[in-house]
């Protein structure tokens, strides 16, 4: 008979073991640790640990180098914490190297960061299992409260300024005066409006309405202007103009009549010694008709 090497217990132990090791797989890579990765392991002692707990993020420059493998404390001791750390193989940690523990993020949660200079040949490096240097950083909530608070106390000291002097404004006498002034000045306002509004509606339309009347006569006269023979215009005003200095030329010569009688003073002297002799003999016969007038019906009678 054949002998069975697979026998029932020894596959229910093999899936025993598979499970186990995909179960530990598992856990551990749901915790970042990638266990075919090699680690060195590090040390360090903390007097208070904020929370920290196993599986926490160990960073470099913000970047994930390893976990908080384990806490061990002893309370008998000031720095009861002792943290062990395990940091990937190519990571190599100088002795000025220091392990800090601050806030990751606003709503809590603490991670450990390693702290170091750049690297040269001629540093001594810490062997893997060394207890290394720790210290505390600000928490994220004490940088806040450092930078805020100060703030808010002298916003809040201008803010309480600024409502004791709203205070005073308000209880003012003078400022119930200016409120009416106000009021009084919007109530002028409204009416000034409504008169302009009136005014808007019943004298703009007619004005307007005078404008384009007055805009169609100038279109008219300027349309009549424009029909003007301007240069026919011109010629007989320079023709008249021309005729004017001839007649004016004839007065100023001694030629022709009216020429004569204006510059010839012998002609003027004896008309003028003429009407001198007639009006002499008007006045005489005025004076002496008999001499100059004989009527008689019975004929004349010699003196």
């Amino acid at each position: 008979m054949k002998k069975k090497y697979f026998t029932r217990e020894v596959k229910v132990g093999i899936m025993t073991l598979v499970a186990i090791f995909v179960l530990y797989f598992g856990l551990n890579y749901l915790k970042g640790i990638d266990i075919f990765s090699p680690v060195s392991y590090y040390y360090g002692r903390y007097e208070n640990i904020g929370g920290l707990v196993p599986s926490s993020a160990v960073y470099v420059k913000g970047f994930k180098v390893g976990q908080v493998e384990k806490i061990s404390y002893d309370f008998s001791k000031k720095e009861s914490f002792l943290i062990k750390i395990s940091v990937s193989k190519d990571i190599k940690l100088p002795l000025d190297a220091r392990i800090e523990l601050y806030d990751e993020g606003i709503m809590g949660g603490k991670a450990i960061q390693l702290i170091y200079e750049p690297l040269n040949l001629s540093q001594t490096m810490h062997e893997p299992g060394d207890t290394i240097r720790t210290t505390m950083g600000v928490g994220l909530m004490a940088k806040i409260s450092g930078d805020l608070v100060p703030k808010i106390e002298s916003i809040s000291t201008q803010a309480d300024s600024l409502i004791r002097s709203v205070r005073v404004l308000v209880e003012n006498k003078n400022l119930n005066k200016s409120l009416a002034s106000i009021e009084h000045t919007t109530a002028d306002l409204a009416v000034s409006s409504s008169q302009l509004k009136k005014m808007m509606n019943n004298d703009v339309p007619h004005i307007l309405s005078n404008v384009n009347t007055m805009t169609t006569d100038f279109k008219q006269i300027s349309g009549n202007l424009k029909k003007i023979d301007y240069q026919a215009t011109f010629a007989s005003i320079d023709h008249t103009i021309a005729n004017l200095n001839l007649v004016s030329e004839k007065m100023n010569s001694s030629e022709g009549t009216i020429g004569m009688l204006l510059n010839n003073k012998d002609l003027y002297i004896n008309l003028s010694n003429s009407a001198s002799n007639a009006d002499k003999l008007l006045i005489d016969l005025q004076k002496n008709p008999k001499r100059y007038v004989h009527f008689s019906l019975f004929g004349s009678k010699s003196n």
